[in-house]
């Protein structure tokens, strides 16, 4: 049973990396805005596939706020959310195992 808990510890902490991974992958994409970057530069290309689909879902709900973009934020906030509940209820689950 202690392989299943590992298992599920070792689920955790990718979890964990990916999540703060894509908050820095949200935020590079903020500064980008920011800024008149080259939008068929490689990098610019990346951010803007990664980050569109979860931030293009999260507008549908956000009414306009003349032109101010939330979205990042509250994707930022509900991935600090996740990262706050989901690792530690896995740990648990993990150290409740075996």
């Amino acid at each position: 049973m202690f392989i299943l808990g590992n298992f599920i510890e070792a689920l955790a902490s990718v979890i964990n990396i990916l999540l703060g991974t894509y908050v820095w992958v949200v935020i590079g994409r903020v500064v980008i805005s920011w800024v008149n970057a080259d939008p068929y530069n490689p990098i610019v290309n990346f951010l803007y596939q990664v980050t569109e689909p979860l931030l293009s879902r999260v507008r549908r709900f956000l009414p306009a706020f003349g032109g101010l973009d939330f979205a990042p934020m509250i994707l930022i906030l509900a991935i600090i959310f996740l990262q706050s509940f989901l690792v530690p209820t896995l740990r648990q689950l993990a150290a409740a195992i075996g």
